[in-house]
């Protein structure tokens, strides 16, 4: 069912009805209408005004959409102001650089007279999925790149973001988009696994869970349909050496707590030298326990149910929880667990919330290994004043991305994505342009 239930309070605003089967088929078939007689004729510098137009409505109605992100999953104002500011940027980054990303690529030939050209061009109709944790940012880094390079798109958002949704389509129609080229659907998983083995769907892009990701790869790969997964992380956040340590432990407890902890590119799991580890984790534990009166609630009372049994079964194994608080509903309290051992579940999931694992280690392989021993890799954080192990640790972590001596660092220009159980493919900056394009080669004799 897709609801908005504001949680902070479990009180449900607002229902969605769910879409019909032939309302799925009325959508697709308008997606696949306006990539045949709106993409194709039309220019990239045509399409870049109307996403461009996308991310200044973004910022003329951020306040409202910031507003719903706060009822539907308990995002800080603050936050949700800001993930608008980000998501107009990426708009308009593509708008900026399309013409440039998708101009033809002349290949010398080593043989033969004559030409030879790769051209951009799309492909046809994407499934985008999206999850709940960044309503706005994760269909901007979607939708922006696509509908630039001429794809239409079909997308179903998170069971608890339909009011988000609803505001999205508005703003695509109010940008001056045609009809079908980009289409909110209400769908049920069922209705999904439909979409995804239908013909007229050329590829599908999901950002969520590792079960979701898995269950899409498969039907995609059942009907040849290529996809991009961006999944779950656990990444870590290693500290050799810091000039500041005050400073260093500010950077771990905002690479952990932002979004209440609710990001798959947070630093999870927080890995110290020996040296360093005391002093450390005293100064850590008293930032972290002392963002109990800032923090959100998590995105429902079942995401904090969720994180309350994986807390609690770390504990059992073995694991020591410094901890503010109990859990009310959704509200869930900050907290540190130490001593986590191989044989902790905790050791390798990935726990959504504002709880951080801490690790000692005593040398450099020691930290390399623990970082990598997980079956995720999407992002790393890595801090050191040493130039020449900042390249070494970075060369060896088994990541997609691997941020050195900062936090907070995305950027519209930088490509998003993971390796491992995180998932395949890349979003933002001139990549997240290049998935789901037909590089056709031309020669000419």
């Amino acid at each position: 069912m897709y609801a908005v239930t504001n949680p902070a309070t479990g009180e449900v605003l607002r229902e969605y009805p769910t879409a019909t089967d032939a309302e799925m088929e009325q959508a697709i078939a308008a997606a696949a209408k306006a990539y045949k007689e709106w993409s194709v004729n039309s220019t990239v510098a045509e399409r870049a005004a109307l996403t461009r137009r996308v991310g200044e409505l973004h910022t003329e109605r951020r306040e409202q959409l910031a507003e719903i992100m706060v009822r539907e999953m308990g995002k800080p104002l603050d936050q949700a102001l800001g993930e608008i500011d980000f998501s107009a940027a990426i708009y308009e980054f593509y708008a900026d650089n399309a013409e440039k990303f998708l101009a033809d690529e002349p290949i010398e030939l080593l043989a033969g007279e004559g030409s030879a050209v790769i051209v951009r061009r799309p492909v046809g109709v994407i499934l985008g999925i999206m999850p709940w944790n960044f309503p706005e940012y994760q269909v901007a880094r979607f939708a922006g790149p696509n509908l630039t390079l001429g794809n239409t798109v079909v997308l179903k958002h998170a069971p608890q973001c339909p009011e988000s949704a609803e505001a999205l389509q508005k703003i695509f129609d109010d940008a001056g988009f045609p009809k079908g080229a980009y289409v909110n659907v209400y769908a049920t998983n069922e209705q999904i696994a439909a979409a995804i083995a239908d013909p007229r769907i050329q590829g599908v892009s999901l950002t969520g869970s590792e079960r979701a990701g898995a269950a899409v790869a498969e039907i995609a790969g059942r009907n040849l349909k290529k996809v991009v997964l961006e999944l779950g992380g656990s990444d870590p956040f290693i500290l050799f050496s810091t000039d500041d340590l005050d400073a260093t432990v500010d950077a771990a407890v905002a690479a952990r707590m932002g979004n209440t902890g609710q990001a798959c590119n947070a630093a999870k799991r927080i890995i110290v030298d020996a040296t360093l580890y005391d002093e450390f984790l005293e100064k850590f534990t008293a930032k972290i326990l002392g963002a109990a009166d800032e923090l959100s609630p998590l995105s429902s009372e079942a995401a904090a149910q969720n994180l309350a049994r994986q807390v609690d079964a770390a504990v059992a194994a073995g694991a020591h929880l410094i901890s503010n608080g109990e859990r009310k509903g959704a509200w869930f309290p900050p907290g540190i667990l130490t001593g986590i051992t191989k044989d902790s579940p905790a050791y390798r999931e990935e726990l959504f919330g504002p709880v951080a694992q801490v690790y000692k280690v005593n040398s450099e392989e020691e930290a390399i290994e623990l970082a990598n021993d997980i079956p995720f890799g999407l992002g790393s954080y890595l801090f050191t004043t040493d130039p020449e192990q900042a390249d070494r640790v970075a060369e060896k972590i088994e990541a997609g991305m691997v941020f050195v001596n900062v936090v907070e660092a995305d950027g519209v220009e930088l490509p998003f994505g993971g390796v491992k159980r995180s998932g395949f493919g890349r979003e933002l900056g001139r990549y997240g342009i290049d998935e789901f394009v037909n590089k056709k080669l031309i020669r000419k004799g």
